[in-house]
Parts: C-alpha cells; sequence; structure tokens
C-alpha cells in the first residue's frame, strides 16, 4: 500500500496571446498589479467585487527595504538602550557627573538617535516635521 496523499488535480492553464500594444495596454490598466491577477478580475469583477492589490517588490519597495534593513542593522549595534537605562540610574542616585565626556557622548547620542528617525521617516515616506531654528535650540525656553 502506497501512504503518499492523493495530489491535487488542478485544471490545465489557459493561454492567450496579446498585440504588443495589447499587452501594454493591459500591463498600464493593471497599474503594477499582476497581470493574470488583473485579467481575471476583469474577466469576473461581479463575483470579485475588490481589484487585486499591487505588486510590493520593485524600485521603491527596495530603496525602502535597505532603508528599514540599515536603520535595524544600525539599532541591532548600538548599545543605547542599555547606555540610557545606565544613565537614568546614575542621574536617579545622583552619580552622574557633569562633565565634557558626558555631554559629548549624550550629543553623539542624539545625533545617532536623530539619523535614526529620519532613515525610518524617509523609508515609510512620511513627510519630516520642520527642524527648529538654531535659535530654538539654543534657548530652553523655546
Amino acid at each position: 500500500m502506497d501512504n503518499k496523499t492523493p495530489k491535487t488535480k488542478y485544471p490545465p492553464p489557459f493561454s492567450m496571446r496579446f498585440t504588443e500594444e495589447e499587452r501594454k495596454a493591459l500591463e498600464t490598466a493593471a497599474a503594477g498589479r499582476p497581470l493574470a491577477a488583473y485579467i481575471r478580475w476583469l474577466i469576473f469583477k461581479e463575483d470579485m467585487p475588490e481589484m487585486p492589490k499591487k505588486r510590493t517588490r520593485g524600485e521603491t519597495a527596495d530603496i525602502d527595504q535597505k532603508a528599514i534593513a540599515k536603520l535595524i542593522g544600525a539599532l541591532g549595534q548600538s548599545r543605547i538602550s542599555a547606555n540610557i537605562n545606565q544613565l537614568a540610574k546614575a542621574a536617579n542616585s545622583g552619580s552622574l557627573p557633569v562633565n565634557h565626556d558626558v555631554v559629548e557622548s549624550l550629543n553623539e547620542s542624539v545625533t545617532a538617535i536623530q539619523w535614526m528617525r529620519d532613515t525610518l521617516i524617509k523609508a515609510l515616506g512620511l513627510k519630516p516635521q520642520s527642524q527648529p531654528d538654531k535659535e530654538d535650540e539654543d534657548d530652553p525656553q523655546g
């Protein structure tokens, strides 16, 4: 006896040829959607009221994916959360010395976090908030 599961039988594929102009018109109308899914939707749209989703692969998605991967890599290599936790403990216990090295480290951390934030905003296609004026940055009262 054979213990193999029976194979699902699919109907044979249906093939259709288009002229170059017809295919270009279909691709334009599909607007980034898979062509087969778009044609199927055109034929059966009464039963499939929702148009197929656009492809997520492409130049824009690749750029976004690279930026997000870069950001995640930077976060993974950083010790930001551990360093912030140590600073908070030191500040709470009153043992945080405020000297040039501490201020420099904090400024480097702020710069790194700002870069990560800006990179993530760009990767997600969001509009960044306007940067404060230099005068506003120096004035603690805003």
